[in-house]
């Protein structure tokens, strides 16, 4: 699909009630928030024999669709880009089990860094995850800092290094329709003592997350500069 067809297009890949049944009651950022947290708290506690299990990993990454979206028109290239991801990432679960089975399994078939690999995908989910993190953090670091700056920054430092010019100059176009921060907290659900409380813990879990992910690639000898 052209760059620019995801601005117009109303295809969007979305999750079923179900599988957001365990999600737990809350507004969307605080169950995104909640997952994260879980995810967390299984790696700094599991044993060096310990994999992080595909399912359970894509569970708590389809909570964060639901952010992209509230994101709106300028984010829409990423929420549907994110959201395909994850799913096939989910409906790979079953055969593959784990995160690190997935990137075996690419590292045995010389495939990592073709087009449809689950690896790269599971590249483009992590970049996804630490996308948020960032905005989140700029968001955060002064309450003069608009939700563009904030989005424009973070997609800067995150993103378009791996973009191109195509994608970095479709985004940037479309930064003019990011909604307002009262806007935001109003599609989030949140008032400000709140969402600080939410972001702040996502910005926290989140963070081994990606540490965790990286290390997967990087303990295969595989560079994270793609």
């Amino acid at each position: 699909m052209d760059i620019f067809s995801y601005f117009t297009s109303d295809n969007r890949v979305s999750y079923s009630e179900d599988e957001f049944e365990d999600a737990g009651e809350g507004t969307a950022i605080s169950m995104m928030a909640d997952a994260f947290e879980e995810l967390s708290d299984l790696i700094k506690n599991g044993n060096k024999n310990d994999e992080l299990r595909l399912k359970v990993f894509c569970d708590a990454c389809s909570l964060v669709s639901v952010l992209f979206g509230s994101l709106g028109l300028a984010f829409k290239f990423a929420e549907m880009e994110y959201t395909s991801k994850v799913r096939d990432l989910a409906d790979a679960a079953e055969i593959y089990g784990t995160l690190s089975r997935v990137i075996d399994c690419d590292v045995k078939t010389d495939t990592v860094k073709s087009a449809e690999s689950l690896t790269r995908k599971l590249r483009r989910v992590r970049q996804g995850l630490d996308l948020i993190r960032e905005l989140f953090q700029n968001f955060l670091s002064t309450d003069d800092y608009s939700l563009k700056e904030a989005a424009s920054s973070a997609y800067k430092q995150v993103c378009a290094p791996y973009h191109t010019w195509a994608v970095r100059t479709a985004v940037s176009a479309g930064m003019c329709a990011l909604p307002t921060r009262d806007q935001l907290l109003l599609n989030l659900n949140e008032t400000d003592e709140s969402v600080e409380i939410e972001m702040r813990r996502y910005i926290k879990a989140s963070l081994p997350v990606i540490k965790y992910i990286d290390n997967l690639y990087t303990a295969r000898g595989i560079t994270l500069d793609w």
